[in-house]
């Protein structure tokens, strides 16, 4: 058994090598994931259109039902063959705050690597082989950055090329993380 605090150095070298990856694949790689999201048929319209109902930040379903047994009903039966029918995030007016996103994520990318610390350092005794912390680190590592998307296109309908592009840019994060702790592991 590795104690975590002893791998904090490639905690906090795997989040900034993620970091820094995820910088280059959505600033110099653009056009990645330049088809994630689609622009929608008469922006300005549905625009001028919303606009005055001030929806709040937050995560929206349309038609919503209260209840399961409202589902059945031909009324709402009724607004699903009509449509639209939607999930919707709405975000706060205004510029975004890219610097709060980026923190957010470097905390993020801090919590994968001490969730790969505990899980590697239960798993594994000092002096393990650069092999096996790499196949550990990699299997957390990547269910951490890639295996919950899936969820989003099962269940909401998430364009599954969008989840398959973050996949692999997961697997990319997580065989970065793996090799940083094969390196840096404790003898």
């Amino acid at each position: 058994m590795v104690e975590i605090f002893s791998l904090w150095m490639p905690i906090v070298l795997s989040a900034i090598l993620i970091f820094i990856a995820s910088s280059v694949v959505h600033m110099l790689a653009a056009a990645w994931h330049k088809n994630d999201y689609q622009s929608t048929p008469n922006e300005a319209r549905v625009a001028d259109a919303l606009r005055p109902f001030a929806i709040p930040a937050g995560d929206y379903f349309m038609p919503r039902v209260e209840n399961m047994a409202e589902m059945k009903t031909p009324e709402y039966l009724e607004k699903l063959k009509k449509g639209p029918v939607m999930i919707f995030t709405v975000m706060a007016n205004g510029p975004f705050s890219m610097g709060q996103n980026l923190a957010q994520w470097f905390a993020y990318c801090l919590v994968v690597g001490v969730l790969c610390a505990y899980v590697a350092g239960q798993a594994l005794a000092p002096g393990a082989g650069y092999p096996q912390v790499f196949r550990v680190v990699a299997g957390v590592a990547f269910g951490a950055y890639a295996l919950g998307l899936w969820q989003f296109s099962i269940w909401y309908k998430r364009s599954w090329g969008t989840t398959i592009r973050y996949t692999i840019d997961g697997l990319v994060y997580a065989l970065l993380t793996a090799g940083c702790f094969g390196w840096l592991w404790p003898h």
